[in-house]
């Protein structure tokens, strides 16, 4: 397996376990895990990257802009 290969399936599998807590993250009062899952779309951002293929990077960067706009809704804490 190339590195290219491996860096966009790492990237495809931290966008799609951060979409998974990004679910949790809407509900009111467990706010607090977007904050992992902008942690985790980052690296998931920066591995995704490499890649020729930008699928990792697109989901990485659809996550994080809605934790984002979801932590800017309840101020950032909840």
């Amino acid at each position: 397996m190339s590195m290219k290969a491996l860096c966009q399936l790492l990237s495809v599998l931290i966008g799609l376990v951060c979409a998974v807590f990004m679910i949790f993250g809407i509900l009111p009062l467990l706010g607090w895990t977007l904050w992992a899952t902008l942690a985790g779309c980052v690296l998931g951002i920066i591995f995704g990257v490499f890649p020729d293929r930008k699928i990792g990077l697109i989901i990485n960067v659809a996550v994080a802009v809605v934790a984002l706009l979801r932590l800017m809704l309840g101020g950032g804490l909840v």
